[in-house]
C-alpha cells in the first residue's frame, strides 16, 4: 500500500497522499506563474470564491428570499418548545457601525512573499502571500468541478493539464518525499466525479502515465464515499466548495440515471454570508471577495460561526484579526444574529445564491446525466455516437446511395435522433441508456434537498427507493456547518412520500471519527487494497497500446 499513491482532485483543494497514510495531505490546488511582459493583456488572477454578479433584479430577489427567511426562523420553536427571537438587523448596524479596529499587539508580522529571479512557478497556499500588484498569474485549474478552460492567458487545455501536472508533482515532490523519477515504482488511483467527461478522463489517465505511474485506478467519488463509511448502499450527497453531487450507490455501482450536480457549493455559502455582513454593516469596509487573502478570512469566519441551530437566538458577538503582509494586524468586534444561520440555509433556499450564481447559471444548475453517449470519439468504437454514425436502417429497402445522400443532407453529422437503428441486442443494452444525455432544470433553482428527491425518484424500482430515501450519506468538506445534517433529515423526512416511510431513525448519516471532506480518499485507498481490484489496474503498457479502449474494459463503472 506504501507503493500506491490516493489522487484526489478539487476545485479548491487537491487530497493526496500514500495508500498507508492516514490521511491525506490538504494543498491548494492552485498554480502561480511569471507573468511575461507587461501587456495588459497578459494579466490573469482566479479567485478563491466565485465572481458575483450585482443586478437590481437580483439583490431584490435575494432580499425577498432573506426577509423570508427570516420570517420562517421566527416561527420556529427551541427544543424547550420556545419561540425563536431574532436581533433586527437595523439594531446590530447600530453597534457594527461604531467599531473601529484594534491594532493587535504581540501578533507575528506577515510580508508578501518575494521569490527569487529565477522562480517562475508558485504552487499551493503560498500563492495566497504573493503581491496581488506582483508579476505573477493565478490559475486554478479545476472550477466547479470541470476544468477552467476559458479565453484567457492559461484557459487552454493544454494549459490547465500543464497546471494540473505542476501542482500533483510538487505535492508528490514536497509532501509525500517522492522523487519524480522514481514514479515508476508507484501505481495510482485517480479519483473521478460520478458525472464525468470521458475525454478529459481520458487527458488526465495520459498524464498520470506522462508523469511516470507504472499503473492506474479510476473509482468514481461517490463508490469510493461508501467504502469509506463502510456501506454497501446509500444516496450520497457531496457538498464541495464550489459544487454539490449526489447520486445513489448500491453494491460499488453508481445509478447513472440518479447522478445529480448542483453548480454551487461552500464557497456561494461564504458569498452568501459577506452579503448578509454588508446588511448589518460589516465593519471591515475594505473587504473585497476578490482579493485571495480577504476570501481565507470570509471563509474562516464563515466555517467558525455559521450553523443551523435553533437553540441560538439574539446578537452573538464575534471578533476577528486581520493580518494583511506589511501592515499591523488589526482585531475588528462583529456583532451578528440570524445571518449565521441564513447564510448555510441558502442550500436550501438558492434565491439567496444569486448573488454568486447570477442569471446566466440558472438553467445550468441541475444535470441528470446518462453518462454513455456524452461525447464521440473516434477512438472508443463502442462509443453510442460512434455506433449511431454507423447504425444499419431498419428499413431493408433503404438503398446505400439514400443513405449516402442523408448524410450529405445533414453535412457529415450524426443521424437524426427520430431515426431507427438496427443493432445487435448487445449493442441496445448500450443505447438504452442514451434517450437523453442529460435533463437540465429551468426556472427556479431547486434546493438541497429537492435535488435529493429528484435523484433517488430516478431509480428504477420502488425496493431501491426505500432503501435509499432511508440511507443518505453527506460527505464533503463544506458539509461540517453545524446542524446541517439534522435539518436536511427534517426536510427529507418532511418530503418523504408515505409509501417509503419508516419508522424514526436516522436518515442523514455523516462520517464518524473522519473528517468528511477526507472520507472518499479514505474509500479509494481501501479500495485500493482489496483482491477484487487487481484486475482493474491499468498499466501503462495497457494505455500506450489500446487507449481509450482499455478504459472501458477496465474501469469499475459503465463507461
Amino acid at each position: 500500500m506504501s507503493k500506491i499513491i490516493i489522487i484526489h482532485p478539487g476545485s479548491l483543494y487537491l487530497r493526496i497522499g500514500k495508500a498507508s497514510d492516514l490521511n491525506p495531505e490538504m494543498i491548494l490546488n492552485c498554480v502561480a506563474r511569471k507573468r511575461k511582459g507587461k501587456d495588459p493583456g497578459n494579466i490573469h488572477q482566479d479567485s478563491i470564491l466565485p465572481e458575483s454578479s450585482k443586478t437590481k433584479d437580483i439583490i431584490h430577489e435575494m432580499d425577498e428570499s432573506r426577509l423570508s427567511v427570516s420570517h420562517m426562523l421566527q416561527n420556529c420553536l427551541q427544543t424547550n418548545g420556545r419561540k425563536r427571537y431574532g436581533t433586527p438587523s437595523q439594531q446590530l448596524a447600530s453597534f457594527n457601525k461604531r467599531v473601529h479596529p484594534e491594532i493587535v499587539s504581540g501578533q507575528p508580522e506577515v510580508f508578501w512573499l518575494k521569490p527569487k529571479e529565477k522562480v517562475n512557478t508558485i504552487v499551493g497556499a503560498e500563492v495566497l502571500r504573493l503581491d496581488p500588484n506582483g508579476n505573477f498569474n493565478i490559475h486554478f485549474p479545476i472550477r466547479r468541478g470541470e476544468f477552467n478552460i476559458h479565453k484567457g492567458i492559461g484557459g487552454s487545455m493544454f494549459s490547465v493539464l500543464e497546471d494540473i501536472r505542476t501542482i500533483w508533482e510538487y505535492s508528490i515532490k514536497n509532501y509525500l518525499d517522492i522523487n519524480i523519477k522514481d514514479l515508476n515504482q508507484y501505481k495510482a488511483v485517480l479519483i473521478i466525479p460520478d458525472i464525468y467527461n470521458r475525454k478529459r478522463i481520458k487527458e488526465l489517465t495520459a498524464l498520470i502515465f506522462k508523469m511516470g505511474f507504472s499503473a492506474c485506478f479510476l473509482v468514481q467519488e461517490h463508490v469510493a464515499a461508501t467504502f469509506g463509511s463502510g456501506l454497501s448502499y446509500a444516496c450520497v450527497v457531496d457538498i464541495g466548495d464550489q459544487k454539490i453531487s449526489i447520486s445513489c450507490i448500491e453494491d460499488a455501482l453508481s445509478h447513472p440515471n440518479t447522478r445529480v450536480s448542483l453548480k454551487f457549493g461552500g464557497g456561494d455559502v461564504t458569498m452568501c454570508f459577506f452579503w448578509l455582513l454588508q446588511k448589518v454593516a460589516f465593519p471591515y469596509k475594505e473587504c473585497q471577495p476578490n482579493n485571495n487573502q480577504d476570501a481565507v478570512l470570509l471563509n474562516h469566519l464563515k466555517e467558525s460561526s455559521c450553523h443551523i441551530d435553533m437553540n441560538i437566538c439574539g446578537s452573538q458577538e464575534k471578533s476577528f484579526i486581520i493580518n494583511r503582509p506589511e501592515q499591523s494586524p488589526v482585531r475588528y468586534v462583529l456583532q451578528v444574529a440570524d445571518e449565521l444561520l441564513i447564510a448555510p440555509l441558502s442550500l436550501f433556499h438558492t434565491d439567496l445564491l444569486k448573488f454568486s450564481l447570477g442569471n446566466t447559471n440558472r438553467d445550468k444548475i441541475i444535470q441528470i446525466q446518462k453518462t454513455l453517449g456524452q461525447d464521440f470519439d473516434s477512438e472508443d468504437c463502442f462509443n453510442a455516437e460512434f455506433l449511431r454514425e454507423t447504425g444499419r436502417r431498419a428499413n431493408a429497402g433503404y438503398t446505400k446511395d439514400q443513405t449516402e445522400n442523408s448524410f450529405n443532407a445533414n453535412d457529415g453529422n450524426a443521424m437524426d435522433a427520430d431515426d431507427e437503428i438496427v443493432v445487435d441486442e448487445t449493442d441496445k443494452d448500450l443505447l438504452k441508456f442514451n434517450a437523453n444525455d442529460f435533463q437540465t432544470s429551468t426556472g427556479q433553482v431547486s434546493g438541497l434537498e429537492s435535488a435529493i428527491l429528484q435523484s433517488i425518484e430516478h431509480l428504477p424500482n420502488e425496493e431501491l427507493k426505500k432503501k435509499m430515501y432511508n440511507c443518505v450519506l453527506l460527505v464533503g468538506g463544506s458539509s461540517k456547518i453545524p446542524g446541517l445534517a439534522r435539518w436536511l433529515q427534517t426536510k427529507i423526512q418532511q418530503a418523504i412520500p408515505l409509501t417509503y416511510r419508516t419508522e424514526s431513525q436516522d436518515i442523514v448519516m455523516t462520517p464518524k471519527d473522519v473528517d468528511p471532506g477526507h472520507i472518499v480518499w479514505r474509500g479509494a485507498s481501501v479500495m485500493a487494497g482489496l483482491e477484487a481490484s487487481e484486475e482493474l489496474w491499468i498499466t501503462k503498457e495497457d494505455f500506450e497500446n489500446y487507449g481509450v479502449r482499455i478504459l472501458r474494459e477496465k474501469v469499475p463503472f459503465i463507461w
